[in-house]
Formats: C-alpha cells, sequence, structure tokens
C-alpha cells in the first residue's frame, strides 16, 4: 500500500507566494495609470482641436479684389430717348367715315400731300343750308338798301319824317349784319368739308395709320386715335436727363456720342442744343436736348439711346470697384480693407458716379488696396478674417 506524497515534498503545486503578487499589483497599477493618462491626453487634445476648430470657424473667409484704375473715368454715360425732329399727330376736324386711305407706314410724304379722304354727307347738307340761307338774307339785303335810298330820297324832298327814313337805314344795317352772318357760317362748312381731305402738314414719314376704310370718324372724341403720325426724321432730338452732380459740366454746344443696341460698335456724333435749366423735384436730374443728323435714317423715333459726354473728374482718373464691395451707414459709404496681418480696417470712400454694378470712386482708395467683395454687415475695423486663395490647376485636378 502506497504511501500518501507531502505537498512539502514538491513546490510545484504550491501557489504564488507574496513577492510575486506584489509585482501583479504593481504591473496593473501602473498599466491603469497608463491608461488613465492616455484618455486625459485624448481629451485634452480633443478639447484643443475643438477650440482650434471654433477659432477657425469664427474668422469669416472672405474674398479680395483689387481696384482697377479707370481710364475712362471722365465718360459719362447715360440713358437717352430719342424723338422725331417734328412729330405731328393727325386727327379728323370734321365727323365721317373714311372713304379711303393714300398713305400707310414707312411711306415718305411732302407738305400738302393728301392721306386720307372722308365721306361726310351731314357736313354737304349743312353746306348747302348754308348758301340757301345766305342768298336769303343776301336778297334781304338787297331789299332793305334799295328801300332806305327810296326813303333818303324822299326825306330830301320832306315827303317822309326822318324817324321813317332812320328806321329804313337801320333796317339796312340789321340785314347786312344778318348776310354778314351766313356768310360766315358758309364759309365755315366749307373749311369743315375741306377737312374730309387729311394731308401732311410737314415732309416726313408715317409711323402709324389706325385710318380702316369705312370707319366712323368723330371729330373732338380725346379718347380716338390719330388716324396718321407723320414724323421728320430728317434730324433727332434725344433727350437725357443728367444727375445734378453732372449738370454745371453740361453747357450747349458740347459734343456727346450716340450708341444703340441695333447698331453695335457705331456711335453716332450729336450736339447738345439747350438744357431746361432746372432740376426735376422728382428724378433731382436736368433735362438737356441733343440733335444728331439723320440723313441715312439709322436713328428711329422712340428709340433707347447710350449718350456718351466727356466731363471732368477734378482730380483725374477714378477708380473703379464693384458695387458689392461698397457698404452703406450712417457714416456714409466705405470699404473694408484687408492688411497684410488679416486684420481689417473700414474706410470712408467718395463715389464719384454709381453705374449699378459698378461704382467709381473719387477718393478714400489706394490701386494697392485688398478691398473685401461683399463684406458682411457686422464687419468692423480690427476683425481678423481670412483671405481665400484661388484654386490652382493642381488643385482643381485633385478637386475632379
Amino acid at each position: 500500500m502506497s504511501e500518501p506524497i507531502s505537498t512539502a515534498e514538491n513546490p510545484a503545486e504550491q501557489g504564488p507566494d507574496g513577492r510575486t503578487l506584489k509585482r501583479v499589483g504593481i504591473g496593473a497599477a501602473i498599466v491603469a495609470l497608463v491608461v488613465v493618462g492616455l484618455g486625459v491626453t485624448a481629451r485634452i487634445s480633443a478639447t484643443d482641436e475643438l477650440r482650434q476648430t471654433a477659432a477657425d470657424a469664427s474668422m469669416p473667409t472672405v474674398s479680395v479684389i483689387t481696384p482697377t484704375i479707370d481710364a475712362d473715368g471722365s465718360k459719362l454715360l447715360l440713358p437717352g430717348n430719342v424723338q422725331a425732329f417734328n412729330s405731328a399727330a393727325i386727327y379728323a376736324r370734321t365727323n365721317g367715315y373714311v372713304r379711303r386711305w393714300l398713305a400707310d407706314i414707312g411711306d415718305k410724304v411732302r407738305t400738302g400731300q393728301s392721306l386720307a379722304i372722308l365721306d361726310a354727307p351731314e357736313v354737304d347738307q349743312q353746306l348747302a343750308a348754308a348758301q340757301a340761307d345766305y342768298q336769303t338774307a343776301l336778297a334781304n339785303q338787297r331789299l332793305a338798301d334799295t328801300t332806305a335810298k327810296r326813303w333818303s330820297a324822299m326825306l330830301a324832298q320832306d315827303a317822309v319824317s326822318r324817324q321813317e327814313s332812320d328806321e329804313k337805314a337801320g333796317d339796312l344795317a340789321a340785314r347786312t349784319a344778318l348776310s354778314n352772318a351766313a356768310l360766315a357760317n358758309v364759309k365755315r362748312l366749307k373749311a369743315l368739308q375741306g377737312f374730309t381731305r387729311l394731308t401732311a402738314p410737314f415732309d416726313g414719314v408715317v409711323t402709324s395709320r389706325s385710318a380702316q376704310i369705312g370707319a366712323l370718324v368723330v371729330a373732338g372724341n380725346a379718347a380716338a386715335q390719330p388716324l396718321f403720325t407723320i414724323s421728320d426724321t430728317h434730324r433727332m432730338r434725344v433727350y437725357v436727363r443728367v444727375p445734378q452732380g453732372y449738370s454745371a459740366a453740361i453747357r450747349p454746344g458740347m459734343a456727346a456720342t450716340l450708341s444703340l443696341p441695333e447698331y453695335p460698335g457705331r456711335s453716332f456724333a450729336a450736339t447738345l442744343t439747350r438744357s431746361a435749366g432746372a432740376v426735376d423735384a422728382q428724378s433731382g436730374a436736368v433735362l438737356v436736348e441733343l440733335q444728331a443728323d439723320n440723313r441715312d435714317g439709322a436713328l428711329k423715333p422712340g428709340a433707347f439711346a447710350q449718350v456718351s459726354f466727356q466731363v471732368g473728374m477734378g482730380n483725374g482718373n477714378g477708380i473703379g470697384l464693384p458695387g458689392s464691395a461698397i457698404l452703406y451707414g450712417h457714416a456714409g459709404p466705405t470699404i473694408a480693407v484687408v492688411g497684410r496681418d488679416g486684420r481689417v480696417t473700414l474706410k470712408p470712400v467718395t463715389i464719384a458716379r454709381d453705374e449699378g454694378a459698378q461704382v467709381l470712386l473719387s477718393a478714400g482708395v489706394s490701386p494697392r488696396d485688398r478691398v473685401i467683395d461683399t463684406p458682411p454687415d457686422a464687419i468692423r475695423t480690427g476683425d481678423r478674417v481670412r483671405v481665400q486663395t484661388a484654386a490652382g490647376p493642381r488643385d482643381a485636378g485633385h478637386a475632379g
């Protein structure tokens, strides 16, 4: 029978001693400290990154532009309205029907040339009745004249009284007045009958026609359209409203050029002939008139034209900026300029001419300034901004 093996004689089967346990505890503590340190480091890094991201987000990114020197800063470009040198709307002066029209739009007509013929039977009948009344009044005048002469001769022989002779002379005067009134009525109706033929008042071109054969024409109707419109286009008048700020530089006799959209690349010479000499209260502009030669008929009445004047800026060429770069506030127009350190400076400027998309400045800006395009309304002097840079060809390829 075998004997039991003592544990003291087999050390492998004994548990870990205290030294080993101590080493294990120290190692676990070191690992825990490392884990805690890594977590704290990661949190600090994330906090710093978040702060940097917030700082980057709070700094606006802007695009800058460089002002351009406007070599044509002395050129004032304004819209103009082209009108005929003379224009007449032809209305009917008598009631009737259109029998025929003899001219149409685009036809060149001469002074006195017939444009249309009207039928006015009522006027014809009124003229016939007026002529009959005139003959009656004329016959009564002749009888009164004969009677007055006879009574005047008998008065010389004391055959009648002076009172009776004066009565006959007065009757002659009344009959003469009635005869003259009847004659005037005949002449009036003859004039109305003459208005049944519409004629051109001057040499020109027919620019409108509303006469239709058989249409009833009523004279004196305010709502009626003119039967014809005649325009004298050998010379044209161009009306321009000049802003008050430039009215002192505009004077009669100065030259100007016209450009029209239907003639790209072509300009027309014009001369300023007269000025209204007063500022319109609604538009704040002075109305001026220019005249241009139109022998070739290129300019048309009612057309829109761009009129270019050569006016002085007072201090040389102006500096141009887009209208989006201008800030308007209580202090007036300003621009935001970015310095080399990325800080913003607001600078007041003087606008010489505002053309909408482009603004011409006469003071407050330098061609070397880096001006922010479309600056935020809340931007202030001293703010830091990030300037947006345009992507190069390689960056554009990466982006693609």
